[in-house]
């Protein structure tokens, strides 16, 4: 009996580091397109670094949705006094570049579900992408004071 590999091919191995290594542009593509950070990015790339004062979140543990995507993990926020600046970690960034979002181009408003209360910025005037954050994240951020009762 001749043994299972045998009857792989031989570029087997090669292949599957290939499309392994392929999941991460395509995830990306998918996950830009499908979230609005694709269309945040014609009129919001991030051209210089935050300025000011400013309030930065890590990757986690918070909740991050645009649309229907989950950012959880993948996200940096960070709250100057200029706008909102976003970035996801390296090896999504092939289409996500740097984003900032002038203030003046976000609506705020709240919302609440079983799993707590969160905070939707929706980002760009024209673009109206819908971002949902937790209510924690939004406090540390200092972005609650930002929002007219």
């Amino acid at each position: 009996m001749q043994a299972v590999q045998d009857n792989l091919p031989h570029n087997f191995m090669y292949y599957w580091w290939v499309l392994f290594v392929a999941q991460f542009p395509i995830s990306s593509f998918i996950m830009s397109y499908v979230s609005g950070w694709h269309r945040l990015t014609m009129r919001f790339s991030a051209q210089w670094e935050p300025y000011g004062q400013t309030q930065s979140t890590g990757l986690f543990p918070y909740s991050v949705q645009m649309r229907f995507t989950n950012y959880n993990f993948l996200i940096r926020i960070t709250a100057a006094e200029d706008a909102l600046y976003l970035s996801v970690l390296f090896f999504l960034r092939i289409c996500h570049p740097p984003l900032r979002v002038p203030w003046d181009e976000i609506q705020f408003s709240r919302t609440k579900s079983i799993w707590g209360s969160y905070v939707v910025l929706t980002l760009g005037n024209q673009e109206k992408i819908p971002m949902r954050i937790s209510e924690s994240m939004a406090r540390k951020l200092g972005i609650l004071e930002r929002i007219p009762n």
